[in-house]
This record gives C-alpha cells, structure tokens and sequence, in this order.
C-alpha cells in the first residue's frame, strides 16, 4: 500500500537529525510520533523551533524514544511503498533514525511523491488518448494540483503528510473527471 511520510527536523545543516515523523496510508489511517533526542544528537537550529513550533524541552519531556519510534516505523513501514515531497532531506532523517536505532540505514526506502502521481495519473488515463493528448492531460492534472497546493506547508508531520496523500487523491480524480468528461463527449 501508498504511504506518505513527513519529517521535521533539528534544522538543516548536515548534523540534523529527525524530530518528528508522521505518515499516512492510502486509506487515512495515520499516526505521528515526536521522537526524544539520543544524547548523541545535539545539533539544535532556533530558527527551525520557529518555524516547526517544537522546542527541544518539549521533545525531551514528551517525545518517544528514538528507537521506539524507529522500531514502530520498521513494523508498520516494512513492505509498504513510501513516498515523500522531499525524499532527499526525507531520507537523511530517515536513515539518521533507523542508524541510531541499530537498523541498516536502507531497512525502509522513500520515493518521490510527485514522480508517483504523475505515474498514477498516466496510468488511469491509460491508452485512451493519443500521445501528446496524453501528455497534455497529465500536465494539466499536475498543474491544477499544484495550484491548489498550500504556498507555505504546515511545518508540522502529520499535516504535511496528510497534503501528500491529499495531493495523490486529487489527482486521482482530476485524472477520473478527465476520462469520464472523454467517454460522455463520445457517446
């Protein structure tokens, strides 16, 4: 099954390292964890605080533990296809977790989201129309989801996650829309 997962981290910088993991799968069932900082782990960007709203204080009083939330993300995860809006970033927090926690950096893997949808979208419209018909019609679903994407994401896990699966839904029917308006002109 599709999951969309987000993570919010320490700051940017190269020693960063996961604060927040969220995910949702294909059919809306989601969980989120603040994830407790290992000792080892010290990098602390107060720019980042502003803009995620998590104080690391916060995240040593009521975060989970490291390990704990990578060891549930290995149990829910494994098996699953994962997508994420920035896989690279994504990714590096990601393995960062799952290194810390004693699991080969690779145990789970993420995929780009939008490469996904526009996969999908291809997909369901299928060989119904020609080529750069085709074409067209992808880019056109793809712009309007764009379009009504949030300028600024939330900057929190779950909601961002949560736009992710929002954004593989809408085009799902953008993509459906566009072949049931084919096949009734037809008719």
């Amino acid at each position: 099954m599709r999951v969309f997962l987000d993570f919010e981290a320490s700051s940017l910088a190269k020693r960063s390292y996961p604060i927040e993991v969220a995910w949702v799968f294909a059919d809306g069932r989601a969980e989120s964890h603040l994830i407790r900082p290992p000792p080892e782990w010290t990098d602390w960007d107060e720019e980042a605080e502003a803009i995620h709203g998590l104080a690391r204080t916060l995240l040593e009083q009521e975060g989970e533990p490291h390990d704990q939330v990578a060891a549930r993300m290995v149990e829910e995860l494994s098996g699953h296809d994962l997508f994420a809006s920035a896989p690279s970033w994504d990714a590096k927090w990601l393995n960062a977790l799952l290194r810390t926690a004693g699991y080969p950096k690779h145990r789970l893997r993420l995929r780009k989201t939008s490469e996904m949808i526009a996969q999908d979208v291809s997909a369901l419209l299928g060989d119904g129309l020609e080529p750069e018909d085709h074409r067209q019609a992808v880019e056109r679903i793809l712009a309007d989801i764009d379009k009504a994407r949030p300028k600024v994401p939330a900057h929190r896990a779950l909601p961002d996650a949560q736009a992710e699966r929002g954004r593989w839904l809408a085009a799902r029917q953008g993509a459906e829309a566009l072949l049931a308006g084919s096949s009734s002109s037809r008719a």
